[in-house]
């Protein structure tokens, strides 16, 4: 696949200055993408859109077909016609941390509200019979995931319980008659979790097209394992390491590695590959297929787990014993291709990387990521320095997993603050955009920074710390901060390093 040479910027939707406690699909990110516009980006990399479970992490979704109602922008919602004007002039400031608390008794009331009225009026209100018919469309369109996990949103609410491994059996095991009980009880609920993904959906696709039109493409992300409290798993559970009792019997994670010496113990249940396989890997087409109609170019978190995975047993309290599973690799893409057509992949094999795990990348033909953080402790590192990357690349100065890169200069000892000077020359207390410089010079097909690093912010600005479970996720940024002067700045860098956004494409400076 081919990528142009091009620059984007990494913000997840979660953490631009929106109204309602949270980042949203409404005017903040429109003028985000015109910030990228004029800063001559191609990319806007964004993490998972999925709606989250305990933790908030966009890496352990509750779907991985449905949309993030939180995302959902109330101030398009009273341009709809959805909700009043003065229902949502109390949200709240359009910065601040994200407050996933405040968010779910403040936000998620209205937003359904909003879906209710929508549901009301939707058929007999002639301002919003367009609407209604490109609901019913989608309905149509979703229905293989939607029902489902409109129902599993619902009755998650109803119980409390935080997995449905707690339901009452029935429901836990899908039996008919519950499950139909369960619909007919919950329909009007049921219906206003389908309305609210018809109006994400909505959104993103607005957002989307937007994008487009400015010649910016959205980059994003699959994590490789689904969150065990998750429609997926409910709806499926043949699909996943699971025991009679609907348990896992082994988990998802790494071993111990640079981020944790106890490594990551992730919980996601472990697919049955073997029936996925018989299945023609059904599941993974429709999940990629969905994907494919979200972004322009997918990001495959852990790829290194489609070659072998850690396997840790369930009762183990860390990832410390596990052992390495063959996936099925090359068989699983040339399945997805053969469906789906070439696909815009980029491998994300970042961590303890196997010849194996190479030959399946290049094998495929997908770029690679780098992370200049990770380049100046050791020669072994120095895969991760520009003059070592080929234009078959990723390449960042951190990623949402990483400290920002002030905040990592901060904790660096003085050897690595010095072989960073050996690289990039002295930097004095500012050492951000002279690292930004080296990623966006390099020959790296694609150069992404995330926003932090382009405010250049500290570690209070961090996003997540891996394997550490509080405190992740909530980053948002300051009110205003998409100035011309920034967008100028970076404008010019992407310039001279012939990075500079070209809506109409073209041969030139293209690179496979």
């Amino acid at each position: 696949m081919d990528f142009q040479r091009s620059s984007g910027v990494l913000l997840h939707v979660t953490s631009l200055p929106s109204l309602g406690g949270i980042g949203d699909l409404g005017p903040a990110a429109h003028e985000f993408v015109a910030f990228l516009a004029a800063a001559k980006q191609h990319v806007w990399q964004v993490l998972p859109l999925c709606p989250t479970g305990y933790g908030n992490s966009p890496y352990a979704g509750t779907s991985a077909f449905a949309g993030n109602p939180f995302l959902i922008s109330l101030e398009f919602l009273s341009d709809w016609g959805w909700i009043a004007p003065e229902r949502i002039a109390s949200q709240g400031e359009r910065s601040g941390a994200v407050n996933f608390e405040e968010i779910e008794w403040r936000k998620v009331k209205l937003l359904y509200e909003a879906a209710g009225n929508f549901l009301d009026h939707g058929p007999h209100d002639p301002k919003l019979a367009w609407q209604w018919v490109h609901y019913e469309k989608f309905c149509r369109a979703e229905a293989a995931w939607l029902p489902d996990y409109a129902l599993f949103a619902e009755l998650r609410r109803q119980f409390s319980t935080g997995a449905w491994t707690v339901w009452p059996e029935p429901l836990r095991h899908r039996e008919p008659q519950a499950l139909a009980d369960a619909a007919a009880t919950h329909a009007r609920l049921v219906a206003e979790e389908q309305v609210l993904q018809f109006a994400f959906a909505t959104q993103w696709n607005d957002l989307h097209d937007a994008a487009a039109e400015k010649g910016i493409r959205i980059l994003g992300d699959v994590a490789i394992f689904v969150n065990m409290d998750s429609a997926d798993v409910w709806v499926q559970p043949e699909l996943f390491e699971l025991d009679e009792r609907l348990q896992p019997i082994r988990i998802a994670g790494v071993p111990p590695d640079y981020f944790s010496s106890t490594g990551q113990r992730w919980g996601n249940p472990l697919y049955r590959w073997d029936v996925l396989a018989e299945q023609g890997f059904d599941w993974w087409i429709e999940r990629i297929r969905r994907t494919c109609e979200l972004y322009d170019i997918v990001r495959l978190d852990h790829f290194r787990g489609f070659e072998s995975y850690w396997a840790i047993p369930a009762a183990e309290q860390t990832a410390v014993k596990g052992e390495w599973v063959k996936a099925p690799g090359l068989e699983l893409f040339r399945a997805l291709e053969a469906a789906l057509g070439p696909l815009p992949l980029v491998a994300e094999d970042l961590g303890m990387i196997t010849p194996e795990v190479d030959a399946l990348r290049m094998e495929l033909d997908l770029p690679d990521m780098k992370v200049l953080q990770f380049g100046f402790s050791n020669k072994g590192a120095h895969i991760h320095l520009p003059h070592r990357y080929t234009p078959a690349t990723v390449a960042y100065t951190g990623t949402h997993d990483n400290n920002t890169t002030l905040g990592w200069w901060k904790t660096l000892p003085k050897t690595e603050r010095a072989a960073v000077e050996d690289y990039v020359g002295p930097v004095g207390k500012q050492p951000v955009w002279p690292l930004i410089r080296a990623v966006e010079a390099s020959v790296a097909q694609m150069a992404v920074i995330p926003a932090q690093d382009l405010l250049e912010l500290g570690s209070e600005a961090r996003m997540n710390t891996p394997a550490v479970a509080d405190g992740n996720w909530n980053w948002r940024a300051p009110e205003a901060c998409w100035t011309p002067e920034l967008a100028a700045k970076l404008a010019a860098l992407v310039e001279v390093t012939d990075r500079e956004n070209d809506p109409l494409g073209g041969a030139e400076g293209e690179v496979s």
